[in-house]
Order: C-alpha cells, then sequence, then structure tokens
C-alpha cells in the first residue's frame, strides 16, 4: 500500500520512480485519469512498475496531487509530492531521487503517460541492467534514447543536478559511453494530446 509523503522504505536494489507531477496541460485534463482498459492510466503504469519492483517504488505527483494520491491509495510503494512541479520534469527526477534509500543501487524512471510500455518491457529493461549494473540501461526507440532507463547509483548526482523540462535525456547523451541501449519502440507513445489517445486506442 502506497505510503504518505516523505516516508522511506529500507533496502531493495532496484527501485522505479514514476514521474507524474505534471498538468497535462496540452492533453486539456490530467491524463493520469484517463481511462485504458477500464482503469485510470497511473494505475496502469505504477501497476506495471509495481511486477518488476515490487515495493520498491516511488510515485512523484505535483499538479492535482490530492486526487492522484487518492487513486493510487491500494497501490504499492511510496507518493511523494514535488511541490516545484511548474518547472518541469527534471524537478520530480530530483524529488524522486532525493527519496530513494541509501541501499538502492538503481533507479528505473518512466513517466506516467508512456501508456504502450508494458511490464514485459520493463522487466527485460531491469534484466538487460542486472546483467551490467554498472552502466545505464535505457530504451531506443524512433531513433532515439529515452526512458524507461535505468540509472546505476553513480548516476544519482548527476540526476539531482537536472534542471528544467528536459528530464534525463541529455545526462543519457553525456554518457553514452557507459549506455546499454533496450529497443522499445512502444516507448514511442506518449499521451500528450487528445489526438495521441486516438493513436493509442488504435494500436489496442
Amino acid at each position: 500500500m502506497l505510503t504518505a509523503e516523505g516516508s522511506r522504505r529500507p533496502g531493495g536494489a532496484l527501485h522505479a520512480i514514476v514521474l507524474a507531477a505534471g498538468a497535462s496541460t496540452r492533453f486539456g485534463s490530467p491524463k493520469q485519469l484517463v481511462r485504458l482498459a477500464g482503469r485510470p492510466l497511473l494505475h496502469t503504469v505504477v501497476t506495471r512498475a509495481a511486477e518488476v519492483t515490487g515495493n520498491a517504488l516511488i510515485v512523484v505527483l505535483g499538479a492535482q496531487a490530492a486526487e492522484l494520491a487518492s487513486l493510487l491509495r491500494h497501490s504499492a510503494g511510496t507518493i511523494v509530492v514535488n511541490h516545484e512541479w511548474r518547472e518541469g520534469l527534471a524537478s520530480s527526477i530530483r524529488t524522486g531521487v532525493a527519496h530513494l534509500p541509501a541501499a538502492c543501487s538503481g533507479a528505473m524512471l518512466l513517466l506516467a503517460d508512456q501508456a504502450a510500455v508494458t511490464a514485459d518491457d520493463l522487466k527485460r529493461l531491469a534484466g538487460t541492467w542486472r546483467r551490467q549494473p554498472q552502466l545505464i540501461a535505457a530504451a531506443m526507440y524512433a531513433g532515439t534514447i529515452g526512458v524507461p532507463a535505468i540509472f546505476p547509483r553513480t548516476s544519482f548526482r548527476e540526476l539531482g543536478e537536472l534542471r528544467g523540462d528536459a528530464g534525463a535525456r541529455a545526462l543519457l547523451r553525456r554518457n553514452s559511453d557507459r549506455l546499454v541501449r533496450v529497443p522499445m519502440e512502444s516507448a514511442a507513445i506518449d499521451l500528450d494530446t487528445p489526438e495521441d489517445l486516438l493513436t493509442l486506442q488504435a494500436l489496442r
């Protein structure tokens, strides 16, 4: 069950951080609440992450935090609130990393709007990283590298220094020499606009 902000759970080599703090400006309403196959998108994404990391999971909320937190009251992991969510994605990454326990050796970052990424995709990413846990394992799709991605503890300081709305992509580019690329075309679909939702529904 999700615990309140500030709660720390010990242990666990790999933790997931679900980034769900955005205001869904382009979508026009909280996209985390969009129902796919009868379930709110955020609940689905958190459930898929939990299949890989169990309760070693942090959900970063910001805009509409109270409403979204109630949606996850029976889910695995811990909720933290990013009060600086208006800055952009980097602020949520910093918030999530700041709440990782000392025993955590890897952080899997994933976006709450990557609705097509499956639990099997995340398990494949985690399996790749566990074979070389000193490296970064990142999804490769649409000619680029991005999240979902798993960063080893040696990258946590750099994650904590990110600023603005660029997310972790700049860090991935800087560390291309210690990057394992995991093909994941499902990660190319993110839910930013109502048109994206139509595209996603057509694929189901």
